[in-house]
């Protein structure tokens, strides 16, 4: 899916691998190995992949790419997430990879009194104050 919307900003094949690989994480030269190339070929896709995109860095390609790669899920599905989401439950999701991950709001408690001073000495015992 990825390939074939950078091949339609004008991209070639190659350049359209090199930068799917690019936003997948790899580095220059696991591009390279993976492509049995050369790291200054990769390079130069890169750049050429630069201006295409009309992009600065790598980070910048990287951030173009996300939506396209399946990382961040479309509007109405997230929109169906939170009406299937029991009011009375608060939940705290995290992205990892292609999971999210839920945390229950009621899971630990933060404790407040550590280092506010309500216990008489706070912070004052670690600098001598």
């Amino acid at each position: 899916m990825l390939r074939d919307v950078l091949i339609q900003k004008g991209l070639s094949n190659r350049e359209a691998e090199v930068a799917e690989l690019v936003s997948k994480g790899l580095s220059n030269k696991e591009v390279a190995n993976q492509l049995f190339v050369t790291e200054k070929t990769v390079k130069f896709h890169l750049t050429n992949i630069y201006k295409k995109m009309s992009v600065k860095s790598r980070a910048q390609l990287i951030v173009w790419c996300l939506p396209h790669l399946g990382f961040v899920e479309n509007e109405a599905t997230q929109a169906a997430a939170r009406t299937e989401m029991p009011a009375a439950a608060a939940v705290n999701t995290i992205p990892v990879g292609n999971v999210t991950v839920a945390q229950a709001a009621t899971a630990a408690p933060i404790r407040s009194d550590i280092g506010s001073g309500s216990s008489g000495n706070g912070d004052v015992g670690a600098f001598g104050i």
